[in-house]
């Protein structure tokens, strides 16, 4: 499985790709951050963000995208140019057919390093640690998107099975009715 982790932001959006299955050693493809300049109007910040994930869909052809679920922050500017961002990398990747799973960030950090409360460096160790890399991805927000691309080879098989059995539940129950 090939994954497109996606750790949104609008001046720094971290990508990494990440090829493996669970349960087996994992290969970092390779890994980045788009930039865009903080003065620059939104919509060119926007369209900045478009083409730098195309480049990497283009480039890498993941057979999934992981992208960090929005979740609330006090600084509401903040948020939103994460959450433009966050969609941006939905837009790109659902106009290719390339299926997005959304990860909050505690779900990424407890697959990462078996703590939902891990801070950056943390979670910045353990993905060298898994990747074999010689150091950390920088920024951190580079390593923030491997450990989403991590996060869902381990979490997608699981996924997975729950969404089957959920469905052949609706699927007996609808019959019994």
């Amino acid at each position: 499985m090939r994954v497109l982790g996606v750790d949104p932001g609008l001046t720094r959006c971290g990508v990494g790709v990440v090829e493996g299955v669970a349960g087996r050693p994992l290969t970092m493809i390779g890994v980045g951050v788009v930039r865009t300049p903080p003065d620059a109007e939104l919509g060119q910040r926007l369209v900045a963000v478009e083409q730098g994930i195309e480049r990497w869909l283009d480039e890498h052809t993941p057979e999934y995208v992981a992208v960090e679920r929005v979740f609330s922050q006090h600084n509401v500017r903040t948020v939103m140019g994460t959450a433009q961002a966050s969609a941006v990398a939905m837009l790109c990747a659902a106009r290719r057919g390339i299926p997005v799973a959304l990860h909050t960030p505690s779900e990424v950090k407890a697959a990462v390093t078996g703590s939902g409360r891990a801070d950056k460096a943390q979670v910045g160790a353990m993905v060298t640690r898994l990747l074999r890399l010689d150091a950390p991805p920088k920024p951190a927000d580079a390593a923030d998107a491997l450990a989403l691309a991590i996060c869902h080879i381990w979490r997608a098989p699981a996924q997975n099975r729950l969404q089957r059995a959920v469905a052949a539940h609706r699927t007996l129950k609808g019959r019994t009715a």
